[in-house]
Protein backbone atom coordinates (compact mmCIF):
# COMPACT_ATOMS: atom_id res chain seq x y z
CA UNK A 1 0.00 0.00 0.00
CA UNK A 2 1.33 3.46 -0.95
CA UNK A 3 1.81 6.05 1.74
CA UNK A 4 -0.25 9.21 1.46
CA UNK A 5 1.46 12.58 1.06
CA UNK A 6 0.57 13.43 4.68
CA UNK A 7 2.16 10.19 5.90
CA UNK A 8 5.31 10.85 3.85
CA UNK A 9 5.59 14.39 5.23
CA UNK A 10 5.07 13.11 8.77
CA UNK A 11 8.02 10.78 8.25
CA UNK A 12 10.32 13.50 6.89
CA UNK A 13 13.60 13.68 8.76
CA UNK A 14 14.25 17.26 9.84
CA UNK A 15 17.34 18.62 11.52
CA UNK A 16 16.73 19.96 15.03
CA UNK A 17 19.21 20.82 17.79
CA UNK A 18 19.32 18.42 20.74
CA UNK A 19 17.78 21.06 23.02
CA UNK A 20 14.67 21.12 20.82
CA UNK A 21 14.41 17.34 20.56
CA UNK A 22 14.77 16.92 24.32
CA UNK A 23 12.42 19.76 25.33
CA UNK A 24 8.95 18.93 26.55
CA UNK A 25 6.11 20.12 24.29
CA UNK A 26 5.04 22.65 26.95
CA UNK A 27 8.52 24.18 26.91
CA UNK A 28 8.60 24.28 23.11
CA UNK A 29 5.27 26.13 23.01
CA UNK A 30 6.83 29.00 24.95
CA UNK A 31 9.43 29.69 22.25
CA UNK A 32 7.72 28.73 18.98
CA UNK A 33 4.68 29.98 17.08
CA UNK A 34 4.79 28.42 13.62
CA UNK A 35 5.60 30.58 10.63
CA UNK A 36 5.68 34.35 10.74
CA UNK A 37 5.98 36.84 13.55
CA UNK A 38 2.87 35.78 15.42
CA UNK A 39 0.07 38.01 16.62
CA UNK A 40 -2.06 39.79 14.05
CA UNK A 41 0.83 39.63 11.53
CA UNK A 42 0.70 35.82 11.47
CA UNK A 43 -1.71 35.88 8.53
CA UNK A 44 0.97 37.49 6.36
CA UNK A 45 3.14 34.37 6.55
CA UNK A 46 1.08 31.18 6.30
CA UNK A 47 2.16 27.88 7.87
CA UNK A 48 1.64 26.21 4.49
CA UNK A 49 3.34 26.24 1.11
CA UNK A 50 0.58 25.52 -1.40
CA UNK A 51 -1.18 23.17 1.00
CA UNK A 52 1.95 21.66 2.57
CA UNK A 53 2.24 22.20 6.34
CA UNK A 54 5.70 23.62 7.05
CA UNK A 55 5.08 24.64 10.68
CA UNK A 56 7.57 22.01 11.96
CA UNK A 57 10.41 23.75 10.07
CA UNK A 58 9.22 27.14 11.32
CA UNK A 59 9.05 25.90 14.91
CA UNK A 60 12.61 24.56 14.82
CA UNK A 61 13.73 27.88 13.33
CA UNK A 62 11.97 29.80 16.12
CA UNK A 63 13.67 27.59 18.72
CA UNK A 64 17.09 28.15 17.19
CA UNK A 65 16.49 31.93 17.16
CA UNK A 66 15.53 31.85 20.84
CA UNK A 67 18.59 29.79 21.78
CA UNK A 68 21.10 31.54 19.51
CA UNK A 69 23.56 34.13 20.80
CA UNK A 70 25.71 35.15 17.84
CA UNK A 71 25.27 36.27 14.25
CA UNK A 72 26.69 32.88 13.26
CA UNK A 73 23.90 31.19 15.24
CA UNK A 74 21.35 33.26 13.29
CA UNK A 75 22.91 32.29 9.97
CA UNK A 76 22.90 28.62 10.98
CA UNK A 77 19.25 28.81 12.04
CA UNK A 78 18.34 30.36 8.69
CA UNK A 79 20.24 27.67 6.73
CA UNK A 80 18.64 24.89 8.79
CA UNK A 81 15.25 26.48 8.12
CA UNK A 82 15.72 26.32 4.35
CA UNK A 83 17.09 22.78 4.56
CA UNK A 84 14.11 21.62 6.63
CA UNK A 85 11.64 23.31 4.27
CA UNK A 86 13.23 21.49 1.33
CA UNK A 87 13.14 18.18 3.22
CA UNK A 88 9.40 18.60 3.82
CA UNK A 89 8.82 19.45 0.16
CA UNK A 90 10.83 16.43 -1.00
CA UNK A 91 8.99 14.14 1.41
CA UNK A 92 5.61 15.34 0.15
CA UNK A 93 6.48 14.55 -3.46
CA UNK A 94 3.73 15.32 -5.93
CA UNK A 95 3.49 16.95 -9.30
CA UNK A 96 6.73 18.62 -10.47
CA UNK A 97 5.09 22.02 -10.93
CA UNK A 98 3.79 21.96 -7.36
CA UNK A 99 7.23 20.96 -6.05
CA UNK A 100 8.80 23.79 -8.06
CA UNK A 101 6.29 26.34 -6.68
CA UNK A 102 6.86 25.12 -3.13
CA UNK A 103 10.64 25.30 -3.53
CA UNK A 104 10.34 28.82 -4.87
CA UNK A 105 8.17 29.88 -1.92
CA UNK A 106 10.58 28.14 0.51
CA UNK A 107 13.40 30.21 -0.95
CA UNK A 108 11.29 33.35 -0.39
CA UNK A 109 10.73 32.38 3.26
CA UNK A 110 14.47 31.79 3.66
CA UNK A 111 15.42 35.13 2.08
CA UNK A 112 12.88 36.91 4.30
CA UNK A 113 14.36 35.53 7.53
CA UNK A 114 17.92 35.98 6.30
CA UNK A 115 17.37 39.61 5.39
CA UNK A 116 14.71 40.73 7.88
CA UNK A 117 14.93 38.28 10.80
CA UNK A 118 17.53 40.25 12.74
CA UNK A 119 15.11 42.03 15.09
CA UNK A 120 13.38 38.73 15.95
CA UNK A 121 16.74 37.05 16.59
CA UNK A 122 18.18 39.84 18.76
CA UNK A 123 15.07 40.51 20.86
CA UNK A 124 15.98 40.26 24.54
CA UNK A 125 19.63 39.42 23.91
CA UNK A 126 21.26 42.76 24.67
CA UNK A 127 21.67 43.11 28.44
CA UNK A 128 21.00 46.59 29.78
CA UNK A 129 24.56 46.78 31.10
CA UNK A 130 25.84 46.80 27.50
CA UNK A 131 23.56 49.55 26.19
CA UNK A 132 24.45 53.23 26.07
CA UNK A 133 22.78 56.24 24.50
CA UNK A 134 23.89 57.47 21.11
CA UNK A 135 25.00 60.76 22.69
CA UNK A 136 27.26 58.86 25.10
CA UNK A 137 28.79 56.92 22.24
CA UNK A 138 29.76 60.18 20.51
CA UNK A 139 31.26 61.81 23.60
CA UNK A 140 35.02 62.02 23.48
Amino acid sequence: MRATARQRVGQALLFAPASYVEAAPEVRRIAVNGCGPGGWLADLVPDTLYGLDVAPACNIHDWMYAAGQTIEDKAEADRVFLNNLLRLIDAAGGWWVLRWLRRRRARTYYEAVRLFGGPAFWTGKNPGTHLITAASACAL
